[in-house]
């Protein structure tokens, strides 16, 4: 099955909330990343969502070209011909983008699909994901309800966040101040007025609970997900259970088992990884590189061992390393044989 069409990333969504089970999202930064992705959604038959962050975008169009959006449209392209091998759906996604890059990059990925619809070809992407936690409340809002109007025209979600994500990932830089790092039911409440006066979009909403970008052990980061279920439950009471959120973990590293457990709980059906499968990506690479290293390299005027030194041997490695942290996230998050698809 190709890229999940609107309707089937819309029955996904629903799917999760009514499941208490949500998707990874894992950012991807080359086409191998993308497979891991593929391989290790398919091994434990969930959806799924493969990402493209600013950064990403701008890396895998190559270091003398450094443009966002080409990379991201490239990827995507990449996942949309692969992805139909495989007897799942996947969603395509971008991640955290802020108001000084969407001109270029949601802005430009918008009107990729907007030409690809007119030419009566799918999608590129499914969704995209807006940042504007940095804003005040009503200047974030603003921006957002402009694009959700337009994405809805073209059946492409949008992602948002009010609150901030601390720490860094990928150059984004979230605030360090503890009070920004929690979503108040107030402002659920006024995101849920805004947006869901675009009658008809749908759209996912990053709420903050603590979250931290980065790497940490367990137990270091202290989230606070009953923040999820307070402000859930002043939506319902305000506009009724269809304004319930669908919900992004975003920040997760070093998060307890128990603690994404309980966010599943009251609502979130996407959790991004990206910190968790770098690092799965790059052990078999670094392990590689240690047992041959006499083969990587041309020691004492030796001509070193080509088959150690080929990229394909240690990617390999690194695809299967990322596949299997694929997998965990997957059980994680209770989603392991929940896929809509049927063959």
């Amino acid at each position: 099955m190709p890229v999940a069409d609107y309707a089937t990333y819309c029955r996904m969504i629903d799917s999760a909330l009514a499941g208490q089970h949500a998707y990874p999202a894992i950012n991807v930064t080359s086409m191998t990343g993308a497979s891991a992705v593929l391989q290790g959604l398919a091994e434990t038959k969930s959806d799924g969502i493969v990402q493209v962050s600013t950064g990403g975008g701008a890396f895998a169009s190559g270091a003398a070209v450094k443009d966002m959006a080409l990379g991201a449209i490239a990827l995507a392209e990449y996942v949309h011909r692969v992805a139909a091998r495989y007897p799942i759906y996947v969603a395509l996604h971008t991640d955290h983008c802020q108001a000084d890059k969407l001109d270029t990059f949601v802005r430009p990925l918008i009107d990729e699909t907007e030409r690809r619809r007119a030419q009566g070809l799918p999608n590129l992407f499914n969704s995209h994901m807006f940042d504007g936690s940095a804003l005040p409340l009503k200047d974030n809002l603003d921006i957002a309800v402009k694009l959700l109007e337009r994405c809805h025209k073209s059946q492409i979600l949008l992602e948002i966040e009010a609150g901030v994500v601390g720490g860094e990932e990928d150059g984004v830089k979230g605030s360090d101040a503890s009070h920004k790092l929690f979503t108040t039911p107030e402002d659920m409440l006024e995101v849920a007025r805004r947006l869901n006066a675009v009658k008809g979009a749908r759209y996912l909403f990053a709420a903050t609970f603590g979250n931290v970008h980065g790497v940490y052990k367990p137990g270091a980061v202290k989230l606070k997900p009953s923040i999820l279920k307070d402000g859930q439950d002043a939506v319902v009471k305000a506009y009724g259970a269809g304004a319930r959120f669908a919900l992004v973990f975003h920040g997760g590293s070093g998060s307890t088992l128990e603690e994404i457990r309980e966010a599943l709980d009251y609502g979130v059906v996407k959790m991004n990884l990206d910190t968790d499968t770098q690092y799965a990506f790059t052990r078999p690479i670094v392990e590689h590189m240690f047992r041959n290293y006499d083969g990587v390299l041309k020691v004492d005027g030796e001509v070193g061992n080509k088959k150690a030194y080929d990229p394909r041997n240690y990617l390999a490695a690194a695809e299967k390393g990322m596949a299997q942290r694929v997998k965990q996230a997957v059980q994680d998050l209770r989603a392991e044989g929940t896929t809509l698809f049927k063959r």
